[in-house]
């Protein structure tokens, strides 16, 4: 519940129209905060307006490379939520623009409104990393402690849920190709569901967490990239090749899709999209440290017991099996992917 002492409180999140976004406002909602969803294109976004009660939810513009809109935004709120990450860079949209001088700009704002802050990076942040991505999310969460030192960093593993960009790829892929090539087959990866995420966000905008520190979210179970493929394959009842590829191959697959999306003005489909920074990120583990498990700064240690993959994935990959969701022996009746997608609340007070 909201704390008492704050009925209502506006609650700013910078890209909530997204995948976890969803169900952050969501869950927020539930809580009854109100909730301003800061996106680029309030217009065009898909924003989760239909969560909550009539005018809980609001979308605002403001693209973190523009510090009056990120100000705007966040006037007013008592909390901010910072979810936004790209996994490619595309033009202006540069990892150190979105994921280091964007959380900065973020962090900035909130101090100076007064605003706890919430930031979400990700397992493998690191500044000594030769992977772009995971550099510029550990230089992100260097200007949020600069700019805001008692900031909740939550840092999730690979997440999975209806709607995810790991799983669905996957078996999408399986449906096109009949040989999976794997980059990092062997790295490990500890699989954490969107609603446990957004269950610690809603946790520690409610000043339930302990502020100031790092949190590494993970689920239940530890996975190679080739075990959780063999999982996915396995739950879409397709037999399909999967091959390991050394670094070497690994990268010069990658650019060759590079150019190929280049020459094709990016329309080369993003399930078939691999680039030579992500082939240099899944050479390291993306598990949770034995340092986060010992001081309680895991899931946890917050109190949340982590989701298991059988209970989610296969109601949402049910539909690349090759007779669908209507397959008689699909065996997952008892739960659909909108069973598990993000709800709107029951109608309350307007705000």
């Amino acid at each position: 519940m909201t704390d008492p002492a704050r009925p209502f409180e506006l609650v700013t999140v910078f890209g909530g129209s997204g995948f976890l976004g969803e169900y952050v406002v969501n869950a927020l909602a539930k809580r009854n905060y109100r909730i301003r969803v800061a996106v680029r294109s309030p217009n065009t976004a898909r924003t989760p307006q239909v969560f909550g009660m009539v005018g809980q939810v609001q979308a605002v513009a403001a693209n973190l490379r523009s510090r009056d809109q990120v100000a705007r935004a966040v006037r007013g709120a008592g909390a901010v939520v910072n979810l936004v990450g790209i996994l490619q860079p595309s033009g202006a949209q540069t990892f150190a623009a979105v994921q280091a001088e964007g959380a900065e700009t973020v962090a900035e704002a909130a101090a100076a409104a007064g605003a706890r802050l919430v930031h979400i990076s990700a397992l493998g942040a690191d500044l000594a990393s030769g992977s772009a991505y995971a550099r510029s999310k550990a230089e992100g969460e260097v200007a949020v402690k600069r700019a805001r030192p008692d900031a909740v960093v939550l840092r999730p593993s690979l997440i999975f849920g209806p709607g995810d960009s790991f799983f669905n790829r996957f078996a999408a892929l399986s449906r096109m190709l009949p040989v999976l090539p794997l980059a990092g087959a062997d790295t490990r990866f500890q699989p954490v569901y969107a609603g446990d995420v957004a269950e610690a966000v809603v946790r520690a905008v409610d000043g339930a967490v302990p502020a100031g520190r790092t949190y590494e979210l993970g689920g239940p179970e530890t996975r190679t990239l080739r075990e959780l493929v063999d999982y996915m394959l396995e739950t879409v009842e397709r037999k399909r090749i999967v091959v390991s590829l050394p670094p070497r191959l690994a990268r010069m697959q990658a650019t060759l899709l590079e150019a190929l999306d280049l020459v094709t003005l990016g329309l080369l489909p993003n399930d078939l999209k691999l680039t030579r920074d992500q082939v240099v990120l899944l050479q390291q583990d993306n598990v949770v440290s034995e340092a986060a498990v010992a001081e309680g700064r895991t899931l946890p240690g917050l109190g949340i017991a982590p989701t298991a993959m059988e209970a989610i994935v296969p109601s949402y990959l049910v539909r690349f099996r090759q007779r669908g969701q209507f397959d008689r022996n699909a065996g997952v009746d008892s739960a659909t992917p909108d069973d598990l997608k993000p709800r709107s609340t029951s109608p309350g007070p307007d705000f």
